[in-house]
């Protein structure tokens, strides 16, 4: 399963793409707005700081500027993948871009119909929203089970991207549903290698080397 950074820091972005862990970004107006960055601009330091795809979200509404502006920013870089919202004109627009070679990512998804649509629109990605699903007394992850079943079943090659993780169970049970993909924030995919045992027995085994009277293996 992929991993990518759900982020517009390019601090975040470059400390830990340096380690091959993280396989792409996405970002989305928000993120772009709280980092005040102009979004141009930071759309292509992130692509430059990472290989993988590179998410860069629309923010018209409307059919002709979604393929304006989503056109804009797949001239940044090779590795941008146009995010689109799950209406009526985004899907459209997936359509459009789908014809023409251009990678999208339909987000906001929150049912298995949206989800459908998409695929049919020939979308890259869909993002459904596992968090805010909860938020709603729904089942986010049972979404992600439904959706890779209906993928497979019809035979669609939409990539199930993840979104909304919130912590390092919501990963695992992504990976678990048969997600291609899962983007999370910095603070959840730090929190993806730590484990208190991991933590007490690297701790024994440095008590032990210690009592040796080294300070390394030299």
């Amino acid at each position: 399963m992929l991993l990518f950074l759900d982020t517009a820091d390019i601090s975040e972005i470059r400390e830990r793409a340096g380690a091959g862990l993280v396989d792409g970004v996405t970002t989305n107006p928000s993120l772009i707005a709280k980092s005040g960055a102009d979004i141009m601009e930071r759309i292509a330091e992130i692509c430059d700081a990472v290989e993988g795809p590179v998410s860069a979200e629309v923010v018209a509404t409307g059919h002709e500027g979604m393929l304006e502006e989503g056109r804009r920013l797949r001239a940044i870089a090779d590795n941008v993948v146009v995010k689109l919202p799950l209406t009526q004109a985004g899907l459209k627009t997936c359509a459009v871009f789908a014809r023409e070679g251009i990678p999208t990512n339909v987000t906001l998804c929150f049912s298995l119909n949206q989800a459908l649509l998409a695929a049919k629109a020939g979308a890259s990605f869909i993002s459904p929203f596992v968090g805010r699903i909860e938020d709603a007394g729904g089942d986010g992850i049972g979404l992600l089970e439904r959706i890779r079943e209906v993928y497979d079943t019809h035979g669609f090659t939409t990539q199930i991207l993840a979104a909304s993780l919130r912590s390092p169970a919501h990963v695992e049970a992504a990976a678990l549903a048969g997600c291609d993909a899962a983007t999370l924030p910095a603070k959840v995919f730090d929190q993806l290698a730590a484990h208190p045992l991991t933590e007490t027995g690297l701790a024994a085994f440095l008590s032990d080397w210690k009592k040796t009277g080294k300070s390394g293996l030299l």
